[in-house]
């Protein structure tokens, strides 16, 4: 193990790939080198469209793109791998990988790179172990006596404009089985529109298509807001100002989470005590892991315990 206090401005990589809610999941590392580390440079090695929230946060001071063609030669056996990808691994500390990486070809020509220290880490949990991601991504740091850490995933961005009573709603996912039927969606944001004052702010991206427009139909355009296919940082920007959240099983649920607020997830076929953003303020609406039986009564009721209506 080393001693970072005895090296002169020390830094330390941490290789994340995945989805946007695996990268959230791996925030808890980031905070835990951070407070075990304080005067060490943390940097990512991942997709910058994800990573740059943990810039953003504060909780990093670089990030590397991980799609750069020259580091397909690392994943090769006794490759002749690139000079400035050689010097760039040799200049850290200690290397934290995520990556998938059965054979060890990676991580051996990294090590090749004169690298200090690497620590290899599981990229994604054993759902049959029932252990959360976020505790099975801090494991890897007892290397570096770093035991106990919180495993929530927290990530402060400034709102820069004041707060709204703006409630957000991502009616989407990845995958229709991790969704509420449209119907049932469209109900809810009748209700919220006439039962309460609340703006909405309509949440999507490729995979929604026209959803959101769908629902849209017929709502007051000053009552309603629509971002769809926007930043990761933009969006989160956004998100900070609202005063809750509803959605599914998808990475936007644990960034809002993430950011702190009231969160509700509408819980699907995934398995909760794997996957399920962690926090105070965050509630899991699982009926059975099954969606189709979620009603509006049963929203409404975690709402009011959230205190968002």
């Amino acid at each position: 193990m080393i001693e970072l206090s005895s090296v002169k401005a020390p830094r330390i990589l941490i290789i994340r790939g995945g989805a946007i809610g695996d990268f959230i999941l791996t925030l808890p590392v980031l905070s835990a080198l951070k407070e075990r580390f304080h005067k060490a440079d943390l940097e990512i090695l991942g997709y910058p469209r994800i990573a740059s929230l943990a810039l953003d946060g504060g909780l990093v001071k670089a990030v590397h793109p991980l799609e750069s063609p020259e580091l397909a030669m690392f994943f090769s056996d006794h490759a002749l791998v690139d000079k400035k990808w050689r010097e760039f691994f040799a200049g850290f500390s200690i290397i934290i990988s995520y990556l998938y990486d059965p054979n060890k070809i990676f991580e051996a020509n990294v090590k090749s790179c004169g690298v200090q220290q690497f620590i290899a880490a599981q990229y994604r949990p054993d759902e049959t172990k029932m252990i959360h991601a976020s505790e099975l991504f801090l494991k890897p740091l007892e290397m570096l006596t770093i035991f106990d850490s919180d495993p929530v995933a927290k990530l402060s961005i400034e709102a820069g404009l004041p707060l709204v009573s703006c409630l957000a709603l991502h009616p989407g996912s990845g995958s229709d089985s991790k969704n509420w039927s449209e119907k049932k969606w469209k109900e809810l944001i009748g209700y919220l529109l006439h039962n309460t004052s609340l703006q909405l702010l309509l949440i999507g991206g490729e995979a929604e298509g026209g959803k959101l427009q769908r629902l849209a139909h017929g709502v007051p355009i000053d009552r309603l807001e629509i971002m769809q296919n926007i930043a990761l940082s933009i969006l989160a920007k956004r998100l900070v100002r609202c005063c809750g959240y509803i959605g599914h099983d998808t990475g936007v649920t644990h960034i809002a989470s993430a950011l702190g607020l009231p969160t509700l997830v509408l819980w699907g076929p995934s398995c909760e005590a794997v996957w399920r953003p962690l926090g105070e303020r965050v509630r899991i609406l699982n009926q059975n892991n099954q969606l189709s039986e979620i009603t509006l009564n049963h929203i409404v009721r975690e709402l009011n315990l959230l205190k968002l209506i």
